[in-house]
């Protein structure tokens, strides 16, 4: 049975993966910062499908404590598949004038620090077994850039860099590293936009739909999967063809 730890497992797009790769049969560890509730939660909904999961409890900006995730996790799952680094969080639209050096310093930490701790941290594991598939999460602000999102933008673009790059590094390991950046995902994160905005968004969007955590989790799942075994160092935009 294959074995994956989601970072951020607890909610959103990282909940929706978790789920999903449950009821494929995989065995699941998820990361989570403060929301025990929740990932106590999911840890239930996953073993009731007959798989083993757990719940690790890691703020992954702190290169210490991504460490004993990774670590954690290998021992409860008795090894490890794939690694999704879903773990981010966002900033209020803003000028870039506007953002502080306290801002500007904690979308990094969490974005970009927290996905290269991990990746740290995992990397000899899979080296040792030379197999393993890295999916990281970024956006269609890191592939664009967004008015008003530079400092997202930003960490979300050195996820991008930091994929492509490491799956030049570690394939002739034999392990996969790959990025989803999703355009509008209706997810906690975007749970301040109003009813009108929401509805500017469809329009514009090709697909004259909004895009669900499920839509970005069946990617996650693809590109960690053997379907996707010729494939890495690439960048999947689930978003209805809102960035072409």
């Amino acid at each position: 049975m294959s074995k994956v730890l989601i970072t951020g497992g607890s909610r959103g797009i990282g909940g929706a993966a978790a789920l999903l790769f449950a009821q494929r049969g995989w065995d699941v560890a998820i990361g989570y910062h403060t929301n025990e509730t929740a990932a106590h939660t999911m840890v239930e909904q996953m073993r009731v499908l007959g798989v083993n999961a757990c719940a690790i409890q890691a703020d992954v900006s702190c290169p210490e404590q991504a460490a004993a995730l990774v670590k954690q996790a290998v021992e409860a799952l008795g090894g490890l598949d794939a690694l999704v680094c879903s773990a981010g969080i966002a900033l209020p639209q803003q000028l870039m004038t506007d953002t502080t050096d306290e801002q500007w310093r904690q979308i990094f930490a969490v974005n970009v620090d927290g996905v290269f701790y991990t990746l740290r941290a995992a990397t000899p594991h899979f080296v040792r077994q030379k197999s393993g598939s890295i999916v990281t999460l970024s956006s269609m602000w890191g592939v664009t850039g967004g008015s008003c999102e530079v400092a997202y933008s930003a960490a979300k673009g050195a996820v991008i860099a930091m994929t492509k790059a490491l799956a030049k590094e570690l394939g002739p390991s034999g392990i996969r590293v790959n990025c989803v950046a999703p355009g509008f995902i209706a997810t906690d994160m975007n749970a301040h936009l109003d009813r009108e905005s929401l509805e500017q968004l469809r329009e514009e969007t090709p697909l004259q739909m909004l895009g669900s955590a499920e839509d970005a989790a069946r990617s996650i799942l693809f590109l960690a999967g053997e379907d996707a075994a010729f494939v890495t160092g690439q960048v999947l935009q689930p978003n209805g063809g809102l960035v072409i």
